[in-house]
């Protein structure tokens, strides 16, 4: 049974979930643990090769329960605060008796897990109280070749090697753990009131690595700093990305739930790795053999996930796409063993970037995937203008190379002189080898645009072709219907997987009127698999809000609360509980629709366009940490107004980067630092003081947004 807190950070039961499955996931960057599970995962180390490549099953030491000689009731509870999962229960006999287990995957020290057990009662006692700890624990694993090391200052010692590499010849990632032995049972003297014990896991991939980390705890607990330093890292997180909904007490915890899982998969904003590992779709905690996409990256973190943590953290959306940098090499072998020139992402994506999806035809065809890389890269551009990560970072080098791939992947059709794509799946995997998919070709003409603008703002000369190509590639269209057939003969009504044509207007922001919009969404709507993966009701909800019709959007987004999960709040991919666990994708997308369609956020190429709406259940929305051009911001947007705050200034080179806000109907206001200003709830833009305003992009009033080529990429 779930017991609602009064505070919606913290999720209570007084049971755990019926399916183990939906226990809560732990992570932290780097390690990721469902609680009690017998498994853990490390960021970074897979087994296998090819379509075989997983994330290694690493033994966790911690995975113990406490058990006591007669138990009354028993509290899980989930504090998103400060990422702590707590189990206690009680003890009834002549005296009040409880015990508590709590586990976290250290927020600060990312190669840290830790269980902490507290024994406690009302005063003391002639006898003494002792508990178990029953653990199944065995220092092996099916993906590892384990050995033993000498003990190392009380904690046991074991490393290895994964068995098989993920390409030929390649390397095996090497694993370092040490650990605080369990003991088999804990005592509470009858002279004391209450006693605790800390177990720790440290895990690297060297032994002066792993010694160090432990080293490491065990200062930290002597200090008595272990669980503190641990929770002031996740007050970190929440003070620079809060998103709380008023009047809507379900949907606010579905967002604090989103946001905690998505973080939990990011690393610590203090130490962000040279190396990270990107996120799968059900993050660190899951991926193992036969299990949760194995472990792989997919779109799902371009499109899905990325977006909200690029808005609020930038750090952290620049260590996402050093990923895609990290697996270049892998890019270009893809594409080169297509027989095209430049990079081509994998559909599923471990280390090394080459091709590890089970299914070959996903590989070849799913090719979208480049132009959803490309769009994060955008993104982050426009919400930063860092051309330093582009010139000196790779990134340039990511963007030509999907460039190149598209020029040399279209064919010339004298018939209708215009580019094709041919024989590709799109979103919609229900389709394939279908040539002319409308999302398709529109990621890719977007990609060879920004391309074009990228090597203008760097000062360098494009290849012709890549705007030749942009400029006259097919994008499907119906003029009779006035919609957009998902592919070349595509017949309406024809049922459809996921969102796909729906994606046009948001996220990437394809100019089209009010009209096709509609078309649009009426036309996908009712076709798509009522079962489909969680994400897909949030672009329908999106769209619904940019078309001014909130409570049309409400009823897609109310479809999301059936793939959540009590009462841990983690989702499932398919709103039956089947599927992916942990499901960051849905999450993501569930984000996107709370962040930028209430809010109506899109970020352009020199400004954060907004147009607010609210349904009526929803009395304000607030989110903090905003950024923008790197000045923090808070926005409280209610029935009839809106406010925002600066509460953080950017300097560049020196130099203050002033904002302001400017107003549909012409109103101009100074954001200054530390001050809050308010106006009516109307739609415009922030932008750098010292721009000249061209146009103001967004207009609900007439139920369309009005876009030019130049300004395509829509969040």
């Amino acid at each position: 049974m779930t017991s609602e807190s009064v505070d919606p950070y913290i999720f209570t039961s007084d049971s755990p979930p019926s399916d183990p499955r939906f226990l809560p996931p732990l992570a932290n960057g780097l390690l990721g643990w469902r609680i009690f599970q017998d498994v853990m995962h490390v960021g970074g180390v897979y087994n296998g090769q090819g379509g075989d490549c997983h994330r290694a099953n690493v033994p966790c030491p911690l995975a113990a329960t406490v058990r006591m000689q007669e138990e009354g009731g028993h509290t899980y509870s989930l504090n998103t605060h400060t990422g702590v999962h707590r189990h206690s229960r009680t003890q009834l006999q002549q005296r009040c008796v409880s015990a508590s287990q709590s586990f976290y995957a250290h927020r600060v020290h990312s190669n840290l897990l830790v269980m902490e057990v507290l024994l406690a009662r009302q005063g003391t006692h002639e006898e003494p109280v002792t508990v178990w700890l029953d653990s199944s624990f065995t220092p092996q694993s099916d993906d590892i070749a384990f050995r033993t090391a000498p003990d190392y200052r009380g904690g046991r010692h074991i490393y290895g090697q994964t068995l098989v590499p993920e390409v030929p010849g390649g390397s095996c990632p090497s694993l370092h753990m040490i650990w605080t032995p369990l003991l088999t049972s804990l005592t509470l003297p009858p002279d004391q009131s209450r006693s605790s014990w800390t177990f720790l896991a440290a895990v690297s991939e060297s032994d002066e690595g792993a010694k160090s980390c432990f080293d490491q705890g065990l200062q930290l607990m002597a200090d008595g700093d272990l669980g503190p330093s641990h929770c002031r890292g996740w007050e970190e997180l929440w003070l620079g990305c809060q998103v709380e909904v008023s009047g809507a007490e379900r949907l606010n915890r579905a967002v604090i739930g989103c946001l905690f899982y998505l973080l939990s998969a990011l690393p610590f904003l203090g130490q962000v790795p040279s190396q990270f590992w990107g996120v799968s779709p059900g993050g660190l905690s899951n991926g193992g053999r036969k299990e949760d996409y194995l472990g792989h990256a997919f779109w799902d973190q371009d499109t899905w996930m990325y977006p909200t943590i690029a808005l609020f953290y930038p750090t952290l959306a620049r260590a996402i796409l050093q990923y895609r940098v990290q697996t270049l090499e892998g890019a270009k072998y893809n594409a080169m063993r297509q027989g095209y020139k430049g990079v081509k992402f994998s559909w599923e994506s471990a280390m090394s970037g080459r091709e590890v999806c089970p299914e070959d035809i996903y590989g070849q065809q799913e090719i979208h995937i480049n132009g959803d890389v490309i769009q994060a890269f955008q993104l982050y551009l426009y919400l930063t203008q860092d051309l330093e990560f582009f010139k000196k970072g790779r990134g340039g080098e990511v963007v030509w190379g999907v460039a190149d791939f598209w020029t040399s992947r279209v064919t010339w059709s004298s018939e209708e002189q215009s580019y094709h794509i041919k024989g590709v799946m799109p979103p919609d995997e229900y389709h394939y080898d279908v040539d002319n998919s409308v999302y398709t070709n529109a990621v890719a003409m977007n990609s060879l645009l920004f391309a074009v603008e990228l090597a203008e703002q760097m000062h360098l000369s494009a290849p012709p072709e890549w705007k030749e190509v942009a400029e006259k590639l097919k994008l499907p269209f119906d003029p009779q219907l006035q919609y957009h057939p998902e592919f070349d003969g595509y017949k309406k009504g024809d049922g459809v997987k996921q969102a796909d044509v729906v994606l046009l207007g948001y996220p990437l922001g394809l100019p089209m009127s009010a009209e096709v919009r509609r078309n649009d969404l009426e036309a996908y709507g009712p076709v798509t698999n009522p079962n489909g993966p969680a994400m897909t009701w949030s672009m329908f909800a999106v769209g619904w809000m940019e078309l001014g019709k909130a409570e049309e959007a409400q009823t897609f987004l109310k479809r999301c609360f059936e793939n959540i999960q009590a009462p841990f709040h983690v989702w499932s991919e398919s709103s039956d509980g089947s599927g992916c666990v942990n499901f960051l994708t849905g999450m993501g997308g569930f984000l996107q629709a709370v962040v930028c369609g209430f809010t109506g956020f899109r970020v352009k190429r020199m400004c954060l366009t907004f147009d607010p709406i609210l349904p009526d259940e929803i009395s304000e929305l607030s989110l903090k940490g905003v950024s923008y051009l790197g000045n923090k911001m808070t926005w409280q947007v209610k029935e009839k107004e809106l406010s925002v705050t600066l509460w953080e200034q950017a300097k560049d080179a020196g130099k203050r980067c002033p904002l302001k806000v400017v107003l549909r109907s012409g109103r101009v206001i100074p954001l200054c630092p530390g001050q809050t200003v308010t106006f009516p709830r109307e739609s415009g833009e922030v932008r750098l003081s010292f721009q000249v305003v061209q146009m103001v992009v967004q207009n609900r009033s007439t139920h369309c947004r009005i876009h030019s080529r130049q300004h395509a990429l829509s969040f």
